[in-house]
């Protein structure tokens, strides 16, 4: 395995730039894009190909990829009081937990941005 493979290659559709573009989230931004997602996807490798080739030459530290990353499951956030307030009453309206209630907050926005 190259060490680029262990990097996230995403392409997605762009309704903004009518075409394909792509990114390696937390190494490159939006980098490339065209009309064909196997192009776009194709382009995306050899950037981030290059991009790990630059790192090693000059000797940069690369990013963490999420390969072998564990997650805990949990973290903090800040929300601020009103806002904190309008979840907590939201959450006992509907006889759920704030933990439950912003989890599926969450997940809904997900599913929605895709």
């Amino acid at each position: 395995m190259k060490v680029a493979d262990q990097y996230i290659k995403l392409v997605e559709w762009s309704e903004e730039d009518q075409c394909y573009v792509g990114s390696s989230p937390g190494f490159i931004g939006p980098c490339c894009h065209g009309k064909d997602e196997a192009k776009v996807y194709k382009q995306l490798c050899g950037i981030v190909e290059e991009w790990v080739d630059i790192h090693q030459q000059e000797g940069l530290p690369l990013p963490e990829s999420f390969v072998n990353k564990s997650f805990s499951g949990k973290f903090v956030i800040r929300v601020g009081t009103e806002l904190h307030k309008a979840l907590a009453i939201k959450a006992a309206k509907s006889g759920e937990s704030l933990n439950n209630l912003c989890i599926e907050l969450l997940r809904n926005s997900i599913v929605r941005r895709g």
